[in-house]
């Protein structure tokens, strides 16, 4: 997954606003073929604790619940292309539509049953995102063993 701090952000589908946050983190979410419920569960773990937010001091040392943020979480299967070969990206490290559906849905649950309120895209939807990324800050989070190509 890529993570962005954002001061806001916004996705739009065939003309309409599906999800918008405030402050907070916009996250693009891939799902590979080796993902699981636990790797789901260990991605939110990370995100909901992630001090990536400013202390009085400047520095990053906050969470997303120590400032009240929101995330706003947009399936985003690109993420695992690889482009190392040929012109054309590969998806093979991808998993299949109804197998990422599933992960997916079941990662915004995961999150929406903490504090932090949740915003998405819409799964498999061709979507507009618009975002002022703060910092900036954008990383990259894996779970341990995924099929990444990092």
């Amino acid at each position: 997954m890529i993570v962005q701090r954002v001061r806001e952000a916004r996705v739009e589908s065939a003309g309409r606003v599906t999800g918008a946050i405030g402050e907070g983190l916009v996250v693009f979410l891939a799902i590979a073929k080796s993902d699981s419920n636990k790797d789901a569960d260990y991605l939110v773990d990370r995100l909901l604790g992630l001090r990536i937010f400013p202390d009085d001091q400047d520095k990053m040392n906050r969470s997303i619940k120590d400032v009240g943020g929101s995330l706003l979480i947009v399936s985003n299967f690109t993420l695992y292309a690889d482009c190392r070969k040929g012109r054309r990206p590969s998806f093979d490290l991808a998993a299949e539509p109804d197998q990422a559906q599933t992960l997916y849905s079941y990662f915004v649950e995961r999150a929406r049953a903490s504090t932090v309120p949740v915003a998405t895209g819409i799964f498999r939807a061709s979507m507009n995102v618009h975002l002022i990324n703060d910092g900036p800050v954008t990383l990259l989070c894996d779970s341990p063993g995924t099929g990444s190509l990092y």
